[in-house]
């Protein structure tokens, strides 16, 4: 028989007056707060234990997963044979559990707290979210031994040294996945690390990945023809590709991403990240929007690429990259309308901390020569050891209203602060607080306007192609 609305409202009443009793109640009563075993040490994966209810409100996550198994359109993972115990192959479980609710017109799969095993891939079928206990994006350092021990954990460890095989999870058109950590138990902090596939696919219109961290995942997430994707609430330390973008026709969306190695500074495991490792990947998508990123230790922060379906163009407000090797924003294309950069902050260098055997000449920007489009910088701040800020090979770059604090510092050979080799540039309102070159232009073919300028030491433009700089209103000592 079949429940009537009134009955589902009543059930929900209940609960929920079940939740405010037990809140209000001792959490020395209560019957789920176990002690926790705690996991030490990476090595001993078959000694990774997980209790669900060992926290003071741990009586808030239980009833919180009953609340959900009342709703309509939810299913619980373990009404389908899943088990957190760190032993048992889940992959069949939560494949049958996402495939009845796309049968039944869509829902919210929850997966509880508990470690999951996986030796195969899972589909989240359209109109379908798969929903761990987190609720806001969770961050683990491991580097104190904070391994992922509570919450809901994805440990995928199929296809290892494989990345060209199919992903981890693909979330279809209109699907999600929400409040989970995905930890490759297998990718161990102390050596050269492994290749694996991508870790989430988006694949479909609208297709979301939310509040998840990717904590050791070789490569991360990838939108390929995910129209209108939706990318937020990201932590992890991906080794090889953060986030890739492509083939995107339709508005999509990157926020609130941050990258930093929690996982691993041993420098064995990092040089791939230092030397390959690349935090944004951006292909073709007609005007992305990304919001609030960051990365740090990578060798390319950000490099926008051309692809088979083409480049990309798009609003980018708040982005930053700390300690890029080789670069903090890469540009090898674009589409003519441009690439809008505000409010970024940017460093590049490496030393003997994370990247000893790097041989790169760092610079905050580089622009291939490849490159057509236009790329904007606005009230932006380079700052670090770097070499040169900008190495400038095509289409016209501009920074307005920037701050340059220092340069040529990691070879200090004489770099200025902007060297341009090819393509156009228009400097305007900017502060060079380095007094040091400003600019040096070596193609006669290049146009340059430097203007409204300020800075300390004597105005210091050269090269080949100083005559065509164009200056005006400039303030040097």
């Amino acid at each position: 028989m079949t429940s009537s609305p009134s009955s589902y409202v009543s059930q929900f009443f209940i609960v929920v007056v079940g939740v405010v009793f037990l809140i209000t109640c001792n959490c020395g009563n209560n019957p789920f707060a176990q002690t926790r075993p705690h996991f030490q040490s990476p090595r001993s994966a078959s000694t990774f234990q997980h209790s669900k209810y060992d926290r003071p409100s741990a009586s808030r996550t239980f009833l919180a997963a009953s609340i959900i198994k009342e709703m309509p359109g939810t299913y619980d993972v373990e009404d389908f044979g899943a088990k957190g115990d760190n032993k048992t192959d889940n992959t069949q479980a939560f494949q049958s559990a996402l495939n009845t609710a796309y049968q039944n017109a869509g829902g919210i799969v929850f997966a509880p707290p508990g470690l999951y095993r996986f030796s195969g891939n899972i589909i989240v079928p359209p109109a379908v979210t798969l929903q761990g206990s987190y609720d806001s994006v969770p961050s683990h350092d491991c580097r104190q031994g904070d391994y992922p021990n509570d919450g809901t954990v994805l440990m995928p460890t199929a296809n290892r040294g494989n990345d060209t095989a199919d992903p981890f999870i693909t979330v279809n058109e209109d699907g999600g996945l929400h409040g989970v950590v995905i930890f490759h138990i297998d990718q161990l902090p102390n050596q050269a690390p492994v290749p694996y596939p991508y870790a989430v696919f988006l694949n479909g219109n609208n297709a979301a990945v939310t509040d998840v961290e990717i904590l050791n995942a070789w490569n991360g997430i990838s939108a390929v023809l995910a129209h209108r994707h939706y990318i937020a609430r990201i932590q992890g330390q991906p080794l090889n590709i953060g986030v890739f973008i492509d083939s995107t026709y339709d508005i999509g969306r990157i926020e609130d991403v941050h990258f930093n190695p929690w996982f691993s500074v041993n420098t064995d495991f990092m040089y791939w990240q230092t030397t390959y490792g690349r935090a944004f990947v951006l292909g073709r998508s007609d005007w992305e929007y990304m919001f609030n990123t960051f990365a740090f230790a990578y060798a390319i922060g950000y490099h926008f690429v051309e692809t088979a379906t083409g480049s990309m163009n798009g609003n980018f407000l708040g982005l930053g990259a700390d300690y890029a090797c080789n670069a903090s924003v890469q540009v090898d294309a674009s589409q003519p309308a441009g690439l809008l950069i505000t409010n970024g902050e940017f460093t590049a260098f490496h030393d003997n901390t994370f990247a000893p055997r790097s041989t790169a000449i760092p610079a905050q920007v580089v622009v291939g020569s490849s490159n057509t489009g236009p790329v904007k910088f606005v009230t932006s701040s380079f700052w670090g050891p770097t070499d040169s800020i900008a190495r400038l090979q095509g289409g016209t770059t501009t920074f307005s209203a920037c701050v340059f604090v220092q340069w040529d510092l990691a070879l200090k050979r004489g770099s200025p602060a902007i060297a341009i080799d090819g393509g156009h540039a228009i400097v305007q309102g900017c502060d060079f607080q380095d007094p040091k070159s400003q600019m040096n232009v070596a193609s006669s073919l290049s146009k340059v306007v430097f203007a409204n300028n300020i800075g300390v030491g004597k105005l210091n433009i050269s090269g080949a192609g100083q005559s065509n700089v164009k200056t005006a209103a400039n303030a040097f000592d």
